[in-house]
């Protein structure tokens, strides 16, 4: 048996964006038409998993739940944050996030998320600023 070299990945690649595995793919032909020849088998297969929920199936409960109210990833964050016109204006933004979570407004992970938000629009700031210094650089060096 040949053992594999440590460090060195036998996919350097690793997996191709997109791909599925083959629970998906089958899960998805279950209610493709091409498998079924039309949807009243979807449809049925649908009532009955219904039906066993209604009974008290935990199983088709909870996959009857996961469709209705799927599992949230995030929530929308009610939080102004100050207006931002210039990058000297995140240190009020980033002033008031740190007060929310000190409050308890906020939680820390949403503070850091929104921390993101700030740092990402200053930087936008920045390059617009920076852009426009060039410029102004730029015609009077061609005077």
């Amino acid at each position: 048996m040949a053992k594999f070299k440590k460090g060195l990945s036998g996919n350097p690649d690793g997996r191709p964006k997109g791909s599925r595995n083959r629970v998906a793919i089958l899960a998805d032909q279950i209610f493709d038409e091409k498998l079924f020849g039309d949807d009243k088998k979807a449809e049925a297969l649908i009532d009955k998993a219904i039906a066993m929920a209604e009974a008290g199936d935990a199983s088709c409960l909870r996959l009857c739940f996961d469709r209705i109210a799927p599992v949230r990833r995030d929530r929308a964050v009610c939080f102004q944050i100050p207006k931002l016109n210039a990058p000297t204006d995140a240190v009020i933004a980033s002033a008031a996030i740190v007060e929310a979570v000190a409050s308890g407004e906020l939680t820390p992970t949403e503070a850091s998320e929104l921390s993101k938000v700030v740092d990402s629009h200053v930087r936008a700031l920045q390059a617009v600023e920076f852009e426009e210094r060039l410029s102004k650089l730029e015609r009077a060096v061609a005077r």
